[in-house]
Protein backbone atom coordinates (compact mmCIF):
# COMPACT_ATOMS: atom_id res chain seq x y z
CA UNK A 1 0.00 0.00 0.00
CA UNK A 2 1.03 3.51 -0.70
CA UNK A 3 1.01 6.03 2.11
CA UNK A 4 -0.03 9.65 1.61
CA UNK A 5 1.93 12.42 3.16
CA UNK A 6 0.24 15.76 3.97
CA UNK A 7 2.03 17.38 1.03
CA UNK A 8 0.82 14.71 -1.41
CA UNK A 9 -2.77 14.84 -0.20
CA UNK A 10 -2.81 18.65 -0.43
CA UNK A 11 -1.60 18.47 -4.04
CA UNK A 12 -4.27 15.92 -4.92
CA UNK A 13 -6.96 18.00 -3.21
CA UNK A 14 -5.87 21.14 -5.06
CA UNK A 15 -5.89 19.36 -8.44
CA UNK A 16 -9.29 17.82 -7.72
CA UNK A 17 -10.75 21.17 -6.69
CA UNK A 18 -9.49 22.88 -9.83
CA UNK A 19 -10.81 20.06 -12.02
CA UNK A 20 -14.24 20.40 -10.44
CA UNK A 21 -14.25 24.20 -10.62
CA UNK A 22 -13.79 24.45 -14.38
CA UNK A 23 -17.19 23.02 -15.43
CA UNK A 24 -18.99 25.08 -12.79
CA UNK A 25 -17.24 28.26 -13.88
CA UNK A 26 -18.38 27.67 -17.46
CA UNK A 27 -21.95 27.10 -16.33
CA UNK A 28 -21.89 30.26 -14.25
CA UNK A 29 -20.57 32.33 -17.15
CA UNK A 30 -23.29 30.90 -19.37
CA UNK A 31 -25.96 32.59 -17.26
CA UNK A 32 -24.83 36.03 -18.43
CA UNK A 33 -24.93 35.38 -22.15
CA UNK A 34 -27.85 35.44 -24.51
CA UNK A 35 -28.23 33.19 -27.52
CA UNK A 36 -25.86 35.30 -29.61
CA UNK A 37 -23.11 34.97 -27.01
CA UNK A 38 -23.06 38.64 -26.04
CA UNK A 39 -22.76 39.52 -22.40
CA UNK A 40 -26.00 40.79 -20.83
CA UNK A 41 -24.20 42.31 -17.87
CA UNK A 42 -22.30 44.73 -20.12
CA UNK A 43 -24.33 47.77 -21.10
CA UNK A 44 -23.07 50.69 -23.08
CA UNK A 45 -23.38 54.17 -21.68
CA UNK A 46 -25.80 56.49 -23.43
CA UNK A 47 -23.94 59.65 -24.26
CA UNK A 48 -25.94 62.76 -23.52
CA UNK A 49 -25.37 66.36 -24.40
CA UNK A 50 -23.56 68.38 -27.03
CA UNK A 51 -20.07 67.57 -25.75
CA UNK A 52 -20.58 63.83 -26.03
CA UNK A 53 -22.19 64.22 -29.46
CA UNK A 54 -19.26 66.34 -30.60
CA UNK A 55 -16.71 63.74 -29.52
CA UNK A 56 -18.63 60.89 -31.15
CA UNK A 57 -19.12 62.80 -34.40
CA UNK A 58 -15.43 63.69 -34.56
CA UNK A 59 -14.41 60.07 -33.95
CA UNK A 60 -16.86 58.82 -36.61
CA UNK A 61 -15.34 61.30 -39.06
CA UNK A 62 -11.85 60.07 -38.27
CA UNK A 63 -12.99 56.45 -38.71
CA UNK A 64 -14.39 57.35 -42.12
CA UNK A 65 -11.18 59.20 -43.01
CA UNK A 66 -9.10 56.15 -42.08
CA UNK A 67 -11.34 53.92 -44.20
CA UNK A 68 -11.17 56.32 -47.15
CA UNK A 69 -7.38 56.67 -46.89
CA UNK A 70 -6.97 52.89 -46.72
CA UNK A 71 -9.20 52.40 -49.75
CA UNK A 72 -7.32 55.10 -51.68
CA UNK A 73 -4.04 53.47 -50.57
CA UNK A 74 -2.67 56.76 -49.21
CA UNK A 75 -1.79 55.00 -45.95
CA UNK A 76 -0.52 51.51 -45.36
CA UNK A 77 -2.59 48.91 -43.50
CA UNK A 78 -0.13 49.18 -40.59
CA UNK A 79 -0.68 52.94 -40.38
CA UNK A 80 -4.43 52.42 -40.58
CA UNK A 81 -4.27 49.87 -37.78
CA UNK A 82 -2.21 52.22 -35.60
CA UNK A 83 -4.68 55.06 -36.18
CA UNK A 84 -7.66 52.79 -35.49
CA UNK A 85 -6.09 51.66 -32.22
CA UNK A 86 -5.60 55.26 -31.11
CA UNK A 87 -9.20 56.00 -32.11
CA UNK A 88 -10.45 53.04 -30.07
CA UNK A 89 -8.42 54.16 -27.06
CA UNK A 90 -9.91 57.65 -27.20
CA UNK A 91 -13.39 56.16 -27.54
CA UNK A 92 -12.86 53.98 -24.45
CA UNK A 93 -11.61 56.98 -22.45
CA UNK A 94 -14.67 59.00 -23.49
CA UNK A 95 -17.01 56.13 -22.59
CA UNK A 96 -15.41 55.65 -19.16
CA UNK A 97 -15.51 59.37 -18.47
CA UNK A 98 -19.16 59.57 -19.49
CA UNK A 99 -20.03 56.48 -17.45
CA UNK A 100 -18.55 58.11 -14.36
CA UNK A 101 -20.78 61.17 -14.85
CA UNK A 102 -24.10 59.58 -15.93
CA UNK A 103 -23.46 59.88 -19.66
CA UNK A 104 -22.10 63.42 -19.66
CA UNK A 105 -18.61 64.73 -20.30
CA UNK A 106 -17.44 67.39 -17.82
CA UNK A 107 -15.74 70.44 -19.37
CA UNK A 108 -12.20 69.59 -18.23
CA UNK A 109 -12.29 66.02 -19.45
CA UNK A 110 -14.03 67.12 -22.65
CA UNK A 111 -11.15 69.47 -23.48
CA UNK A 112 -8.59 66.72 -22.82
CA UNK A 113 -10.48 64.23 -24.98
CA UNK A 114 -10.94 66.75 -27.79
CA UNK A 115 -7.22 67.57 -27.66
CA UNK A 116 -6.50 63.87 -28.20
CA UNK A 117 -9.07 63.74 -31.02
CA UNK A 118 -7.46 66.77 -32.69
CA UNK A 119 -4.00 65.19 -32.43
CA UNK A 120 -5.33 61.99 -33.99
CA UNK A 121 -7.00 63.95 -36.77
CA UNK A 122 -3.76 65.82 -37.45
CA UNK A 123 -1.84 62.52 -37.47
CA UNK A 124 -4.28 61.15 -40.08
CA UNK A 125 -3.81 64.25 -42.22
CA UNK A 126 -0.03 64.05 -41.91
CA UNK A 127 0.05 60.32 -42.72
CA UNK A 128 -2.07 60.85 -45.83
CA UNK A 129 0.02 63.82 -46.97
CA UNK A 130 -2.91 66.22 -46.56
CA UNK A 131 -1.62 67.98 -43.47
CA UNK A 132 -0.63 71.61 -43.70
CA UNK A 133 3.06 72.39 -43.66
CA UNK A 134 4.87 74.88 -41.50
CA UNK A 135 7.74 76.96 -42.74
CA UNK A 136 8.06 78.96 -45.93
CA UNK A 137 10.61 76.79 -47.67
CA UNK A 138 13.34 79.45 -47.35
CA UNK A 139 15.61 77.00 -45.58
CA UNK A 140 15.31 74.41 -48.33
CA UNK A 141 12.07 72.72 -47.33
CA UNK A 142 8.78 72.91 -45.54
CA UNK A 143 7.94 70.55 -42.76
CA UNK A 144 4.65 68.82 -41.98
CA UNK A 145 2.93 70.09 -38.89
CA UNK A 146 2.39 67.14 -36.63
Amino acid sequence: MRSFTPKTSFTIMALTASMLAVPFAGAYAGEFTDHSGAMDAVTLVDFQGPRADSVLNQLRGIDQGIADATQAKTITPAEAHRLEMRDATITRVAERTAAADHGRLPAGQYRQIMRRVDHLDQRLLTDTGSGFSIGDGADGGSYPNG
